[in-house]
């Protein structure tokens, strides 16, 4: 089988982004975005998902978070299609539920070929350390955006921002590792593609 590994690097005035996902991995990473929490996330999204990724940013941090976040996230997406190439034989669906101490995240994706996110999460805190939480759904959407996938994430409850923002990124990981499971052979779509 042909290994679905793809690295992407996006250089702008703002941000220098390097990335590299292998979907076929064991949950390995080396991220370093010069975002402490945001590391701590994808380091979450990796190892529940068994997909291995490298992140290496420098952004403008020095005006906040928002950019380096919104091009890692474009990054993610465009590795996240090289990486599926023509999609035979991928399960198409993902589904995770997990709680985290106090919260519980429902985590839906479908590697559909269009991009949507539904993103019902409600933050007690508007940050987290320093990070503000805006910047999570941003991030999110931007992913499915540009990795052209519907992401649904509800969370019904939960008190404590860090552990609702683990339990999201956790049920992310493992939904897509789901999703790009190999599981058949042929495009899971009556169209024929995706």
């Amino acid at each position: 089988m042909k290994q679905r590994i793809a690295k992407v690097h996006r250089e702008t005035k703002e941000t220098d982004i390097s990335l590299e996902l292998n979907l076929d991995g064991v949950g390995k990473y080396e991220i370093d975005t010069g975002i402490g929490f945001l590391d701590h996330m994808f380091a979450h999204l990796s190892k529940h998902g068994k997909i291995d990724l490298v992140v290496r940013a420098k952004g403008d941090l020095e005006t906040d978070a928002h950019h380096t976040v919104e091009d890692i996230s474009i990054c993610l997406g465009e590795c996240l299609i090289k990486a599926l190439g023509d999609k035979k034989g991928i399960a198409r669906y993902g589904y995770s539920s997990v709680p985290m101490e106090d919260a519980l995240a429902n985590v839906s994706v479908d590697l559909s070929g269009r991009s949507n996110c539904v993103y019902n999460v409600d933050y007690r805190t508007d940050k987290i350390g320093d990070f503000d939480v805006q910047c999570l759904e941003e991030m999110l959407r931007s992913f499915a955006n540009n990795g052209k996938f519907n992401l649904h994430i509800n969370v019904p409850y939960g008190t404590n921002s860090h552990h609702i923002a683990e339990a999201v990124f956790k049920g992310l990981g493992q939904a897509l590792g789901e999703a790009v499971k190999i599981i058949g052979t042929d495009v899971p779509s009556t169209k024929g593609i995706l």
